[in-house]
């Protein structure tokens, strides 16, 4: 196992961990709906949010962890207050950025460069070789009180290099962290997958028309003291988003990764291996997506409608089925209005239920929270850790916020233009009293994106209900 600093790339001083950048804060009214926006970031330069899978904001709640390319590869915190801004990486990350909730760190993965992979010897090594990652721990605290202090040090005082599983692993991905912080899961890649999986495992094939989809896949885990490293789960089919529940220790939710409709998208495990079943078992007519743990009990997901009933009718739907791979052209190739090929199969549509659900991974149980009336309905979806809210975004990249209790939904910010470089994907606060987004909508070229913050209505908070 190679471990230490010496593999970390030096930095120009121009990227240093610590830098500071002026405050870009501004505050607005919605123009339709008078929603006060506050933009984080307000300039083009290539911002963008972490995956609502994943925590926002540090252990503090003053700052939220950001990508930007304010210094390329590199990630960075905006003080939610102030507006100031610290790069909080030096040397690169890879794959998703991890915010510790119990401390003030980040956990991510760095990819090593070619050059130092492992190898007997150096005429051994082949350009096929999976490349190896570190994983990194950086503490915030230290770097911010230095940062602000203007006594910052080297990027070495500030990183932890936590272990560098070996590369025949094919670690990459997503990251999550363990709701103990003491462990991370990451995907693991086909070979050493496939060493887990019984010998007579049926591989699951390219699903759809991206031809995404196919397995086997895994997950280990890392000890991030130790450097230890454990095989998890070992599934037949290609393994996209992974994320754990903060609230309880060891449960891991990760999806079935094809582009567009899976076979079966949701699935849960636990660290040791045990418990793997589908977290909502879905029917063939069904497109579920965009699944985020918001609370201890339980999984927000999109049941999708968003295309039109018997759109594929004139194809002939007899033969027009989900498990087929097709190359036909998108019947709507417009990246505002996507997943409308017929090769997806008979799913997506509203002649059976659609909406924001919430599955509760102790009861099996799942209700809908809320769908919009029209349109493509909701598809990034999030909801608040104490049951209050739920909150979607639609392809038009306009925001619904939905009150669980009375399930009244409401408009709360739309014109985030739906030629922006990503979708708004909203992620409640942990106190449940804001929403973060990315927004094109102060973008000169209507798709770069900024930081902003959506708070729910004051009236809302407000509310009180009877009890059921």
């Amino acid at each position: 196992m190679v471990l230490g600093t010496a593999l970390l790339p030096i930095a120009p001083a121009q990227a240093q961990i610590g830098r500071r950048f002026p405050s870009e804060r501004k505050v607005m009214k919605d123009p339709v709906t008078g929603t006060p926006l506050t933009f984080l970031t307000s300039t083009p330069q290539g911002d963008s949010k972490i995956y609502q899978t994943h925590t926002q904001w540090t252990s503090d709640g003053q700052w939220l962890i950001f990508r930007s390319g304010r210094v390329p590869g590199e990630a960075m915190a905006v003080n939610e207050k102030t507006g100031e801004m610290v790069q909080v990486t030096e040397g690169g990350y890879s794959g998703m950025l991890n915010v510790a909730r119990k401390s003030m760190k980040l956990y991510f993965m760095r990819n090593l460069p070619q050059h130092t992979r492992p190898a007997t010897d150096p005429k051994d090594a082949r350009p096929d070789e999976p490349r190896g990652v570190q994983i990194i721990e950086v503490d915030l605290a230290r770097l911010l009180a230095d940062s602000k202090a203007g006594k910052l040090q080297a990027a070495t005082v500030y990183q932890r290099v936590c272990g560098t599983p070996p590369p025949a692993l094919g670690a990459g991905g997503d990251m999550a962290l363990d709701g103990n912080e003491d462990v991370v899961y990451f995907r693991v890649g086909k070979t050493e997958a496939a060493r887990h999986l019984p010998a007579d495992t049926k591989i699951s094939s390219a699903f759809g028309p991206r031809k995404m989809g196919a397995g086997p896949a895994g997950l280990a885990s890392m000890n991030i003291t130790t450097g230890a490293i454990k095989h998890v789960v070992a599934v037949p089919f290609q393994i996209g988003h992974v994320q754990t529940n903060p609230w309880v220790p060891g449960e891991i939710v990760f999806c079935w990764e094809t582009g567009g409709k899976s076979p079966q998208r949701t699935w849960t495990v636990l660290a040791d291996g045990s418990g793997l079943r589908p977290l909502y078992p879905e029917a063939d007519y069904e497109w579920v997506t965009h699944e985020a743990v918001i609370g201890p009990d339980e999984v927000a997901l999109a049941i999708m409608g968003h295309r039109k009933i018997d759109f594929n009718k004139e194809t002939s739907t007899a033969t027009a089925t989900a498990s087929a791979v097709s190359t036909a052209p998108a019947t709507t190739p417009d990246q505002r209005n996507p997943g409308q090929e017929n090769a997806w199969g008979p799913s997506g549509t509203r002649e059976k239920p659609t909406g924001l659900a919430i599955v509760n991974l102790r009861t099996r149980e799942t209700v809908i929270a809320g769908q919009t009336p029209s349109g493509s309905g909701l598809w990034h979806v999030h909801g608040s850790p104490d049951g209050r809210w739920a909150v979607g975004d639609d392809f038009s990249r306009s925001l619904y916020l939905i009150d669980r209790h009375t399930r009244e939904m409401l408009l709360l910010s739309t014109g985030h233009k739906e030629t922006a470089a990503d979708h708004p994907h909203p992620t409640f606060s942990p106190d449940g009293t804001r929403i973060e987004i990315q927004s094109a909508m102060l973008s000169p070229d209507n798709r770069s994106m900024n930081i902003c913050i959506v708070p729910v209505p004051e009236a809302w908070l407000k509310r009180t209900y009877k009890d059921k």
